[in-house]
């Protein structure tokens, strides 16, 4: 009977889904297993520090991350796989862990498995020790949020639960380095003793029938699968490769008359295979129970902690999604006002000694004319438009960080249940959602946790509506230029704007396209409140703006050089030659000229715009510099006054709008929120949806910006 897991909640890096590297050789291989939100994670970023990388497992479509663990015993590598409630795969996910312990075979497995389990919801994780018993695999228990069980009246006896599972136990709290030297010796010792773990007792009828599997089994099976998992298998009807029929078929037939034994009928109109699978299922819990009532001990006036006295208010059903939308204002708020100084400083550097000294190593070299343009105005303009990212992007992620870090976005997860359920989606789809407000890449990725390939498509077609965190960067320069003080209320607008434009044609394909889809309730455990560790903060906002730095760097680079080339050469006689063509009769000039009347209904039908769309196509990180290039000046030195190319922006609007610049920049602004989001999503959407959904949802995209920004323009200009 499987259960379906619900993967950990992080927002992704933008990303970069390259293949992760192959294990290191020689290392010691320590897989990190366990129930979605137990600390798993917590755990990796504290053993590995900054010393990890995310990409895709070798020879699979699911992201892990990977770090170097340093013991004086010596370095091993920790690899911290997806959350899971069970063994049996119900997604991607899930299907690499149970790839990773069991279907590889004995050779390829971990070292060892540190399964890491909530004290404090002990019940919910023993389900899945019991499977991971069965693979054979040494294992080290780690008893993570003890403080919390504490604080609940919770006691468990580690001694005790250590003699009953035949493994170390060892109780842990990663965030006060409490038990981690005991955790690495455990590790150390299980590396030694290559001992597997005792196994689950799972009642005196089931343990015979399986002794008799086991009996059939063939040698040369056993030398690639774990002895106690096959016989479970075979049991319970899976078909395992290299099995021969003929013993599934005898395996079978001994589970009937375990079934005849237990005098169970065809349960609920289940067949055979099923009832066995619950039998077998049921005696995992009653040994998970037993297991309990021997190690845990708790007392009996405990009254209801902090957290289940916030979560009343913070998950209620009338001001629980209020408060999110508060909470998520404010993260723009902060961010686009902190950011404002530090932006300003960074771009100074770039605009006055980097640029003054890059220009002049070139005269000293008689470096030619279109060599200093593209050094000046190509690469050293792309770098500094990156830098200006920085602030911006370190800001945000910490403060999201905070928020996952303490909990909170688990409870928006539940809160936003309601609207998930609305377009037919589970609840669990607002995770990939939520990632692709940082990148729509890896939220991508992220569909592959919905059991439902109709709900993947579904999602993955609705991602790209989800405004990018390289989106941020524009809507903070055209709204600083054009609401001035309001313009931190107009960028969370848009961010609102864009949940709209997720639900709404949410609801049209559902109506169109995917009509009938079944409901998944959301299953989703809450995780305690906890008060963010710096360290933790820390380890994660450098992973993401490390990896934000590392993919948008090539993008923005790559895309302002092609631009200044283009800007370069003349689309006609009598412009002078390459690189002293006036920008607007240039190549790309002309390209983008040819393609403003399409906006002008919208009100921003001129070059200069329509050009900055059109490299927002390939990388809207890109957008800013094109602007600037355009209009032959240099990048803004603070996204939140734009200088002397604020004049300019307002000029063009108010020229394209007739007098109406207000709803044209709010059309040109919804129409970069609605339209492809950039070249990498387009290839990620290919992986995860194929060529003719991937075509379809471009097609859908630039349909709605168009529509969407027209109508905001027309209806506007009749007010404003």
């Amino acid at each position: 009977m499987s259960e379906r897991p619900l993967t950990r909640l992080v927002l992704e890096k933008p990303c970069c889904d390259a293949d992760m590297p192959g294990v290191d050789e020689g290392h010691a291989r320590v897989a990190l297993v366990g129930n979605p939100n137990v600390g798993k994670s917590t755990l990796f970023n504290i053993l590995t520090g900054a010393r990890q990388r995310v990409g895709n497992w070798p020879g699979k479509t699911v992201s892990v991350a990977r770090g170097t663990w340093r013991t004086p015993d010596g370095e091993m590598t920790l690899i911290d796989l997806p959350g899971t409630y069970s063994l049996l795969p119900d997604s991607p996910d899930e299907a690499l862990t149970r790839d990773l312990l069991v279907d590889r075979g004995m050779d390829d497995r971990p070292d060892v498995v540190v399964l890491t389990l909530d004290c404090s919801n002990l019940a919910r994780n023993l389900y899945l020790l019991a499977q991971v018993m069965e693979t054979g695999v040494p294992i080290v228990v780690a008893l993570t949020m003890v403080d919390i069980a504490e604080g609940r009246g919770i006691r468990v006896d580690a001694d005790r639960f250590a003699e009953l599972i035949g493994a170390p136990v060892v109780p842990v709290v990663p965030r006060q380095n409490r038990g981690l030297d005991a955790l690495r010796a455990a590790v150390a010792g299980a590396l030694a003793a290559r001992r597997p773990p005792g196994e689950p007792d799972l009642g005196e009828d089931v343990e015979t029938v399986l002794a008799d599997v086991a009996a059939l089994l063939p040698a040369d099976a056993l030398l690639r699968y774990p002895e106690r998992w096959l016989a479970t298998a075979l049991l319970t009807g899976e078909t395992v490769p290299g099995v021969p029929e003929e013993v599934g078929a005898r395996a079978r037939a001994l589970g009937a008359g375990l079934l005849a034994e237990d005098g169970t009928d065809d349960l609920d109109g289940l067949d055979d295979l099923d009832d066995l699978e619950i039998i077998v299922a049921e005696q995992r819990y009653a040994w998970a129970h037993r297991l309990i009532a021997e190690t845990v001990r708790r007392k009996s006036d405990v009254r209801a902690t902090v957290s289940d006295r916030v979560d009343r208010l913070l998950t209620s059903r009338w001001v629980g999604l209020p408060i999110f939308f508060l909470v998520m204002w404010g993260v723009f708020i902060l961010t686009t006002k902190i950011a404002a100084p530090l932006q300003t400083g960074l771009q100074d550097l770039i605009d006055g000694p980097v640029t003054t000294g890059a220009a002049h190593a070139l005269r000293g070299m008689s470096a030619p004319g279109w060599l200093s343009g593209l050094v000046l105005n190509g690469i050293i303009g792309g770098v500094g438009q990156l830098l200006s990212f920085v602030p911006l992007m370190a800001i945000m992620f910490v403060l999201l960080s905070v928020l996952e870090d303490s909990g909170y976005m688990a409870r928006a997860a539940f809160v936003v249940d309601r609207l998930m359920r609305l377009i037919g989606l589970p609840g669990r789809a607002f995770l990939p959602l939520v990632v692709g407000f940082g990148c729509n890449v890896p939220a991508l990725a992220g569909t592959r946790i919905l059991a439902d390939r109709r709900h993947r498509l579904l999602t993955g077609l609705l991602i790209p509506f989800v405004s990018c965190s390289a989106r941020l960067t524009v809507y903070v320069l055209v709204a600083g230029v054009f609401f001035g003080s309001n313009a931190g209320t107009v960028v969370f607008a848009m961010y609102v704007l864009s949940i709209v434009l997720v639900v709404g044609m949410g609801l049209l394909l559902r109506g169109t396209l995917f009509r009938g889809m079944s409901y998944e309730p959301l299953v989703l455990d809450l995780p305690p409140y906890r008060l963010p560790t710096l360290r933790v903060i820390g380890t994660q906002t450098w992973q993401k703006l490390w990896a934000f730095l590392r993919t948008a760097s090539g993008l923005i680079v790559a895309t302002v050089t092609v631009v200044w080339l283009f800007a370069s050469i003349p689309a006609g006689g009598g412009h002078g030659g390459f690189g002293r063509t006036p920008i607007e009769h240039s190549l790309f000039g002309s390209t983008a000229r040819a393609a403003a009347p399409a906006f002008a209904p919208a009100g921003f039908g001129d070059w200069h715009p329509s050009a900055a769309l059109i490299t927002g196509f390939v990388a809207k990180e890109a957008v800013v510099s094109t602007v600037a290039q355009t209009y032959s000046m240099s990048e803004p030195s603070d996204n939140h006054r734009a200088g002397s190319l604020g004049p300019a922006l307002r000029q063009t609007f108010e020229r394209t709008s007739h007098g109406h610049p207000i709803p044209a920049v709010l059309a040109f602004m919804v129409f970069l929120l609605a339209y492809t989001p950039c070249m990498t999503t387009v290839a990620a959407q290919r992986a995860e949806l194929g060529g003719r959904m991937t075509l379809f949802g471009i097609g859908m995209q630039l349909v709605v910006a168009w529509l969407l920004a027209v109508a905001v323009f027309q209806i506007g200009a009749l007010f404003l």
